[in-house]
């Protein structure tokens, strides 16, 4: 099993607080691999919900058929404007997509309600960072990796 979003937060927890904050605040952006190996990019709503990263999505959507075929992800959220705003905030790593009834709604009791016909990821959290501008002065930058933690099962 991949690092999920608690074995992230358990191994970086104020980091991981600083991302939960920035993905609340507006759609996020996901980027995934397309079969011929050009970047595909849309936005997203990211549902944080007890330890887990999900995102719910059409069935037919091409960044889930990525996803299903192995392509990794990066999850970047908004940056309010050219000087950085409240921070950025990123996370990579590969998506599962689940047909656990339980899973499906826990993330629509802490995302939104999904159309019935919605199929459900739960994304792995491998690498984490951040950029904050204090004082719009120079950049401090936090990273992670999941190669420093054991993996729950």
């Amino acid at each position: 099993m991949k690092p999920t979003w608690h074995d992230f937060a358990q191994a970086a927890p104020e980091l991981a607080a600083f991302g939960a904050q920035r993905f609340k605040t507006d759609p996020a952006y996901l980027a995934t691999v397309r079969s011929n190996g050009l970047p595909r990019i849309h936005p997203v709503t990211p549902i944080l919900a007890e330890g887990h990263l999900f995102l719910f999505m059409e069935p037919t959507s091409p960044k889930g058929h990525d996803l299903q075929r192995g392509s990794g992800y990066t999850l970047h959220c908004t940056v309010a404007n050219n000087n950085g705003g409240d921070g950025e905030f990123c996370v990579t790593g590969h998506g599962v997509l689940t047909q656990d009834t339980a899973l499906r709604e826990l993330a629509a009791h802490w995302g939104y309600p999904p159309k019935d016909h919605y199929v459900l990821f739960e994304l792995s959290v491998e690498q984490a960072f951040s950029t904050i501008y204090p004082g719009g002065g120079q950049p401090v930058r936090k990273n992670w990796n999941s190669s420093h933690i054991q993996p729950t099962e």
